[in-house]
């Protein structure tokens, strides 16, 4: 038997030991994790900038079906989320909620690295090592517990003060913990991580050369260790374990073109700010026919007030890929922000089925639809697209204002409303919602409005939501 099976036979032999062992008394129960995974979201996206956005958000939860399809008897669904944050790292939640930092992604140069860093988070999920770490807080309240983890991942994701804020009312319990895997954990991670890995087709090389990606920026003090070393201890001994034990790094690792597609959106829309035209320019001389390039050199330019230029290489990205409906509505959207509005209408309507690639093609619509005074039109396309993305809030905003413009006054404040609720602006959202009852007459609406006020009271808020910097 080689070496390489040999090292895999004992360490599955151990592994499968230790996930035998019998949890211990105090581990957290489904129900305290799912309440304490609801509390933890709601921590999380009040002080994090979690992208919505369906390019990224599809690409990342399809990769995340595909390396968790063959894992059995999961209490919780897994969710995946990225956070706009130029930092090196990823982490698991409870509850299988599962977050990576855009900064990652756009460090990381091959699809195989980004799934090998997923892998290892999902195995961070099935090994219970995040539950595992906070049961010995069960005596703390649930919304304490997720405060004081919130914080601390926070903080440790490059966003102190934040973290602060998160945690210091917590602290009041006598209690902090610091969420840094042990060396056990990390090991196992690893190992079953690899597994996931190649059950899902990938090349378990990845695991080796992301570590060696992110341990390659250099630091020169403890601020400077990227987040990921710090939150992921042992990274010396996980990688030479790693390099012992697999094989040898593949010729080439072919990226496809949905996971470079969402790295260039990522790059453009959520990157470093300022940088992004930078470096898509310097790709763009390197590997000037390269589509996602092109597309993400489009985005960027539309970004930066620039539609024109947006159009030159959006048209050159269509050209190079001309069955990409992402490209078409980038492009139709380019358009009407360059005030070409029957280009932007011609490309967006060629799109069948447009729906189903997110709000930003039908919203595009709604807004030439608008900025020809057609606002009879704008609230036909509005509505249709809240019927397919109820919660998008660039939609209940401009539905509102088409509304008001149509002297819709009820409806326009209930839709603003909801905007406003989206927002997490909750004194404006009571506001709108209580206009909104003194104008409408339908007995089903404001009992609806009405719900939804008693949802955003200040009482009700108080019960719910951790409050901040207590």
């Amino acid at each position: 038997m080689s070496f390489f099976k040999k090292s895999l036979a004992a360490l599955s032999a151990f592994f499968l030991l230790c996930t035998a062992v019998a949890p211990p008394a105090d581990a957290l129960t489904i129900r305290e994790e799912r309440q304490l995974a609801d509390e933890f979201l709601k921590a999380v996206y009040s002080y994090y900038d979690v992208i919505d956005d369906h390019v990224v958000n599809d690409y990342i939860n399809a990769m995340g079906e595909r390396l968790t399809r063959d894992i059995p008897g999961e209490p919780f669904p897994f969710k995946f989320h990225v956070i706009r944050e130029d930092t090196f790292n990823a982490f698991a939640g409870p509850g299988g909620n599962i977050f990576i930092f855009s900064g990652l992604v756009e460090a990381l140069d091959t699809e195989n690295e980004l799934a090998a860093i997923m892998a290892h988070e999902i195995a961070h999920v099935t090994g219970r090592h995040v539950p595992d770490m906070i049961s010995r807080s069960k005596k703390t309240s649930i919304a304490s517990m997720a405060g004081v983890i919130a914080g601390i991942l926070v903080g440790l994701g490059g966003a102190p003060a934040a973290g602060a804020a998160l945690s210091v009312g917590s602290m009041a319990a006598g209690q902090t913990m610091m969420l840094a895997y042990s060396r056990e954990n990390e090991l196992q991670a690893d190992f079953f991580g690899r597994r996931y890995l190649t059950d899902a087709e990938f090349h378990e090389y990845g695991a080796l050369s992301a570590l060696k990606t992110i341990r390659s920026r250099e630091w020169f003090g403890e601020d400077e260790i990227p987040t990921y070393l710090r939150t992921h201890p042992a990274s010396a001994e996980r990688m030479a374990m790693l390099g012992s034990t697999i094989p040898e790094e593949p010729a080439a690792l072919i990226n496809t073109y949905a996971y470079e597609r969402t790295r260039m959106r990522i790059i453009a829309l959520y990157g470093r700010r300022g940088n992004a035209l930078d470096r898509l320019s310097r790709m763009d001389q390197s590997n000037p026919d390269n589509p996602a390039i092109q597309y993400g050199l489009g985005l960027a330019y539309a970004e930066g007030g620039n539609p024109q230029k947006a159009i030159d290489h959006l048209k050159k990205a269509a050209s190079l890929k001309p069955d990409d409906p992402i490209i078409a509505i980038a492009l139709g959207r380019a358009y009407f922000l360059a005030g070409q509005n029957q280009k932007a209408v011609k490309t967006l309507e060629t799109i069948e089925n447009i729906e189903q690639y997110g709000p930003e093609g039908i919203f595009s619509m709604g807004r030439v639809q608008m900025s020809k005074g057609d606002n009879k039109g704008a609230i036909e396309t509005f509505k249709k697209l809240l019927d397919h993305y109820p919660d998008d809030r660039q939609t209940l905003l401009f539905l509102g204002q088409s509304l008001g413009q149509e002297g819709n006054i009820g409806e326009a404040h209930y839709f603003l409303g909801r905007f406003h609720k989206a927002q997490g602006n909750l004194e404006n959202a009571r506001f709108h919602f209580n206009r909104a009852l003194s104008e409408i007459d339908d007995s089903g609406i404001k009992a609806e409005i009405e719900d939804r006020l008693r949802e955003i009271s200040p009482a009700r808020r108080k019960e719910q939501i951790p409050e901040r910097g207590r």
